[in-house]
C-alpha cells in the first residue's frame, strides 16, 4: 500500500455545552433536531434576528422608493426650468415675423433640437390653440371677444405653451380664452 492511499482520519469535537450528547452533567437542549431541541435563548435570538432583518428590508424599500421620488421631483423641476429657454425661443420667433433670414432659421433649429430633447426625456408640448378650454391644463390669463359660437369657450390664443412629462402636467398652458361679447 502507498503512502497516497492512506486518507487521514479527522475528527471534529464539538466543545458547545449544548451540543455535547449525552455528556455526564448536561441538562441543556441540544441544536441539532437528530440530539435535540435548541435552547430558548437561540430560538429567541433567531426570532430577533428574522425580526432585525424584516425590518431593514423594510426601511431599505422605503428609502429607495423616497430616494426615487425626489430624483424624479428633481428632474421635473429641472425640465420646468429649462421651458423658460424654450419659451424665449418662441418669442425670438415671433419677434422675427416673416423675416427669412439665416438667423432666424438659425434659432428655428436650434429651437426644434430643443424640443427633440426634451422629448427624449419624456416632456411634450400640449397641444392648446383651438382645444375646448380645460382647466386641468390651460391657465387662462384673459379673455378675448368671439363672433362665433363655436369658438366660445375655447382657446383663441397661447401666450405659454403647455408641458406634460408623461402623464403628469408639467406645466399648465397660459391661453386666452373666448368669450362671446
Amino acid at each position: 500500500m502507498a503512502d497516497n492511499d492512506i486518507e487521514p482520519q479527522l475528527r471534529v469535537v464539538d466543545r458547545r455545552w449544548w451540543a455535547q450528547r449525552g455528556a455526564e452533567g448536561s441538562t441543556a437542549p441540544n441544536p441539532d433536531p437528530t440530539r435535540g431541541p435548541k435552547p430558548t435563548y437561540i430560538e429567541q435570538l433567531e426570532r430577533k434576528l428574522a425580526d432585525a432583518t424584516s425590518e431593514f428590508d423594510q426601511a431599505r424599500t422605503r428609502m429607495r422608493r423616497d430616494m426615487e421620488r425626489e430624483v424624479e421631483r428633481n428632474v421635473r423641476a429641472v425640465m420646468a426650468e429649462l421651458l423658460d429657454v424654450v419659451d424665449n425661443l418662441d418669442r425670438a420667433i415671433a419677434a422675427a415675423g416673416d423675416d427669412d433670414s439665416p438667423l432666424l432659421a438659425g434659432v428655428r433649429l436650434v429651437r426644434d433640437q430643443f424640443l427633440t430633447k426634451l422629448e427624449a426625456f419624456g416632456v411634450l408640448r400640449l397641444p392648446a390653440l383651438g382645444e375646448p378650454f380645460d382647466a386641468a391644463v390651460h391657465e387662462a390669463i384673459a379673455t378675448a371677444p368671439v363672433d362665433d359660437a363655436a369658438l366660445e369657450g375655447c382657446v383663441v390664443a397661447v401666450v405659454k405653451e403647455g408641458y406634460a412629462i408623461g402623464s403628469d402636467l408639467l406645466r399648465p398652458a397660459a391661453v386666452v380664452v373666448g368669450a362671446r361679447g
